[in-house]
């Protein structure tokens, strides 16, 4: 059931490896998913890549370039 008074998961660091995206969040987990579930990350240029920010206090990660917007939570409950 779901609740107002639940913790929205954030992030605060994100870092790519192979064909992994990576994303640290708050409480120290790390969540890795695969680059082929974002096909705008995964064609992007490494520099393109590195262009990102937090948004919402870090609800989200959005790169500037590409024009994507990836969800924390999508990525831990998909």
């Amino acid at each position: 059931m779901s609740t107002l008074a639940e913790k929205i998961p954030k992030a605060v660091d994100l870092w790519f490896a192979g064909e992994m995206l990576y994303v640290r969040l708050e409480d120290s987990r790390e969540v890795g998913v695969p680059l082929d579930w974002f096909p705008k990350l995964k064609n992007a240029t490494e520099h393109e890549r590195k262009q990102w920010r937090l948004i919402g206090k870090g609800v989200g990660i959005h790169w500037e370039d590409i024009d994507e917007d990836i969800s924390v939570r999508k990525l831990i409950f998909g």
